[in-house]
């Protein structure tokens, strides 16, 4: 699906752009499939060292990783990208049919930023150690990159893999808020990066519940916010960064790659094993060392 001039001017004027049925299943089921299938694995490991009492194989995909995680929950920390590393997640990056979207804001030279996630979002209560990352304060997408990466437009991609809901955690934005650029932010400890009450907009907060298929592309100015999941079953979503290539991620210690180039087809990749070989790479480097990823000061 290519964006019209229509839908690159409301992206423009109001921070973001929702596209309704803009994914399909062929594009989204071998994501889902494939974190099925890890966590089948997983499980089948799990109960043989006798960590849960059973497997829970007839629960369905958004379910069953609550019942394993209220017994055992060392999966949970497995399921992000750059963990996980499923081949299906690698080509979701570089699908044909999203980076026509991305195209029609990006441009025709399109780089995957590192700052990519698998969102599995657990119902209040049942995440390890009590805080959820995926519970996500009032932020700016650009105010969780280093300062290199503040001249060069950033549109971040958020999609559900389950519906996503007020009740479960859907996200939230301040839509025509961006144009007022980069906000203060803090650092609050249980909660992460959230801008400071005297830099909150005025404009009216909009809920954006969804259902897989829909897309939202997000300038990285928009406020948002994604709130706990008081449901019973686990939030599924995925949420992406795409820029101009030769441009600053902020995010220099974490590998981006060439996901479309118009000019230079071969400078795509497309192994997904290098892909793997990466993030490997990268995460050993950092392993250790006091990284601060967010500009900004804790506060009490």
């Amino acid at each position: 699906m290519k964006l019209n001039d229509q839908q690159i001017v409301q992206f423009s004027t109001d921070g973001y752009l929702l596209l309704r049925g803009a994914l399909t299943d062929a594009d989204l089921d071998p994501i889902i499939a494939e974190y099925e299938a890890h966590i089948d694995r997983r499980a089948v490991v799990l109960l043989a060292a006798g960590k849960i009492p059973q497997l829970y194989a007839d629960e369905p995909f958004d379910r069953r990783l609550i019942s394993i995680c209220r017994e055992n929950d060392e999966i949970y920390k497995e399921l992000d990208i750059m963990h996980f590393r499923g081949r299906a997640s690698f080509e979701f990056l570089i699908n044909d049919n999203l980076l026509d979207m991305v195209e029609g804001l990006v441009g025709p030279e399109i780089t995957c930023s590192p700052i990519q996630h698998t969102r599995a979002k657990l119902p209040a209560g049942i995440t390890p150690g009590g805080a959820d990352p995926h519970v996500a304060p009032w932020h700016q997408d650009s105010g969780v990159t280093w300062e290199e990466a503040d001249p060069h437009f950033i549109v971040t991609v958020w999609l559900p893999l389950s519906p996503a809901r007020p009740e479960n955690g859907c996200l939230q934005i301040i839509p025509r808020a961006h144009n007022a650029g980069m906000r203060q932010h803090h650092i609050k400890q249980g909660l992460g990066t959230v801008i400071i009450d005297d830099e909150m907009p005025a404009e009216e907060q909009l809920t954006l519940p969804m259902d897989k298929g829909d897309i939202l592309l997000m300038d990285k100015q928009t406020p948002h916010r994604s709130t706990a999941n008081n449901t019973d079953v686990v939030r599924w979503s995925m949420d992406l960064r795409y820029q101009e290539t030769g441009t600053s991620t902020g995010r220099p210690y974490n590998p981006d790659f060439v996901a479309r180039s118009r000019s230079n087809p071969d400078s795509v990749l497309r192994d997904y094993d290098e892909w793997c070989r990466q993030w490997v790479e990268a995460l050993e480097e950092i392993k250790g060392k006091a990284i601060k990823g967010h500009r900004w000061e804790f506060v009490s």
